[in-house]
C-alpha cells in the first residue's frame, strides 16, 4: 500500500476541517474595526480573545443583525465585547463530521470555536464542514480507484473506475432512499418513473404510514444535480424518516424537516410536496415547500386542478409555516406528482415543455389508467424535446384512486 493510503484518515473529524488560524480580536476592539476585518477576510464570524489567550466570546453576522436595528448612531465605536456572544458553544477537535453537523443543526449555529485542553486551537463552520467533506470523499474515491487499478491494471482506466464507483454509489442511493414499491393499499394504484440525470440525483420520493388509516406521500427535489444535490437529498431523506411517523399533519412534517435542514444545506435548498390520505374519509390533506403543484384530475367533471399550497423551500427560513389544504378523492380521480425536470425540458428552439402542456394532456387522457397516463406523459415529453437532452433529474408519479 502506498504511503498516501497508509496515512489517509479513515474518519473525518473537526481537527481535519477546522481553520487553525482563525481571525481573532481583543474585547476592546471597536466594532467598526471588527467589521472591516470580517469584510477583508470574507468571513461570517470572528473570535474575541483576552490577553491570556482565553476565549471571551464570538462575534457573528447574527450578533450584528440582532442589535444594529435598535442601536444609536455611535454603535460602530462600541467595543466588540458589548455585542459579542459570551460563553459561546464550543466543540472538541476529535468530534466526527456527522456529529459536528448534527450539533450545529441542534444548536442552530454556523460557527463553533474548537477547544482542546482548555485552549482555543481553531474554529469550524458549516461551510468548512461541507467543503472539506466533499474533498474528503473525493480523496476516498481517488484512493479506492488507485487500489482497484493496482489490483487489476488491465481492468479499466482511472476515469472508468471513478465512473463505476459513481454508478455503485447511485445504486446504493436508490437502495437507501427510493422505496422498492408503493404500499399495497386497495384504494390506490401507483405508477412511478424515477430517472436521475447523472448516476446520483437530487430527486427523491417516499411514503409514510403514521397509523393504519393514513398514508403519506412525499416528493422532493434538492437544488442542482449529481453529488451535491444527492447529498442534500440524503439529508432530507433522514429528516423525513425521523419526523413523518410521529404525526399525520403534512404542515408539521415539512416544518420539522425545514428546521433540521436549516443551516446544514448551506446555499442549497429542497422543494417538497407532502400529502396525507385518510382512507376512512378519503380526504387528502397536503402542504408544499415551494414544489411544483401536483395536478388533480377530477373524474366527475374531467377538470384538472393544481394542488397548490403556500410555503417556502426547505432549508432557508427556519420559522416558515406551511399551510395545509385538502381535497376529497373519489374513485377514478388521478393525481400527477412531478419534479421540474418535466416542465423545464426544452425542444430544439429552446421552448419549455411547461405546466400548461402537462395539464392539457391530463385533461384529455385523465380517464386512462395510472400506468397509461405516466407512460404517455413521458412519451409526449420526449417527442416534444426531440434530440435535445434533459438537463435535470426527472421524477413523475401518478396515483389512481379506486
Amino acid at each position: 500500500m502506498s504511503e498516501r493510503n497508509s496515512n489517509a484518515p479513515r474518519e473525518l473529524t473537526v481537527r481535519l476541517v477546522m481553520d487553525r488560524s482563525p481571525a481573532a480580536v481583543a474585547p476592546e476592539t471597536p466594532i467598526r474595526d471588527v467589521l472591516a476585518l470580517m469584510n477583508q477576510r470574507r468571513i461570517g464570524s470572528i473570535l474575541v480573545v483576552e490577553e491570556a489567550g482565553r476565549l471571551a466570546g464570538i462575534f457573528t453576522e447574527r450578533d450584528l443583525l440582532k442589535r444594529v436595528v435598535e442601536a444609536d448612531a455611535s454603535w460602530r465605536d462600541l467595543p466588540v465585547s458589548d455585542w459579542m456572544t459570551t460563553d459561546p458553544h464550543t466543540i472538541r477537535p476529535d468530534v466526527g463530521w456527522d456529529e459536528a453537523v448534527g450539533m450545529m443543526g441542534r444548536l442552530r449555529v454556523r460557527h463553533l470555536p474548537v477547544i482542546e485542553d482548555e485552549r482555543l486551537i481553531g474554529i469550524v463552520s458549516t461551510r468548512l464542514l461541507m467543503a472539506r467533506r466533499t474533498e474528503f470523499l473525493n480523496r476516498q474515491i481517488e484512493d479506492h480507484t488507485a487500489e482497484l487499478r493496482r489490483a487489476n491494471e488491465s481492468l479499466m482506466s482511472r476515469d472508468s473506475e471513478i465512473l463505476q464507483y459513481l454508478r455503485t454509489t447511485g445504486r446504493l442511493q436508490m437502495r437507501v432512499m427510493i422505496p422498492d414499491a408503493p404500499p399495497d393499499w386497495s384504494e390506490m394504484k401507483w405508477a412511478v418513473h424515477y430517472a436521475p440525470l447523472d448516476h446520483l440525483g437530487g430527486d427523491y420520493y417516499d411514503f409514510s404510514q403514521p397509523d393504519p388509516n393514513h398514508l403519506g406521500f412525499l416528493i422532493a427535489d434538492a437544488s442542482g444535480h449529481s453529488i451535491p444535490a444527492a447529498f442534500v437529498a440524503m439529508l432530507a431523506h433522514f429528516a423525513f424518516k425521523e419526523v413523518s411517523e410521529k404525526t399525520d399533519s403534512p404542515g408539521k412534517v415539512l416544518s420539522r424537516m425545514n428546521r433540521r435542514l436549516h443551516e446544514v444545506t448551506e446555499e442549497r435548498f429542497v422543494t417538497a410536496f407532502y400529502g396525507m390520505f385518510d382512507r376512512r374519509t378519503r380526504v387528502f390533506r397536503f402542504a408544499s415547500a415551494g414544489h411544483p403543484p401536483p395536478l388533480h384530475f377530477d373524474s366527475r367533471n374531467g377538470v384538472v386542478r393544481k394542488l397548490s399550497a403556500q410555503g417556502f423551500v426547505l432549508g432557508i427560513m427556519p420559522d416558515e409555516v406551511y399551510t395545509e389544504r385538502e381535497v376529497v378523492l373519489e374513485p377514478g380521480d388521478k393525481i400527477c406528482f412531478y419534479t421540474d425536470g418535466i416542465m423545464e425540458a426544452r425542444n430544439e428552439i429552446g421552448e419549455l415543455f411547461g405546466l400548461d402542456r402537462l395539464m392539457e394532456y391530463l385533461a384529455l387522457h385523465g380517464r386512462e389508467s395510472a400506468e397509461e397516463i405516466l407512460r404517455n406523459i413521458l412519451f409526449f415529453q420526449r417527442a416534444f424535446s426531440g434530440t435535445e437532452s434533459l438537463d435535470d433529474d426527472l421524477t413523475a408519479v401518478v396515483v389512481e384512486m379506486v
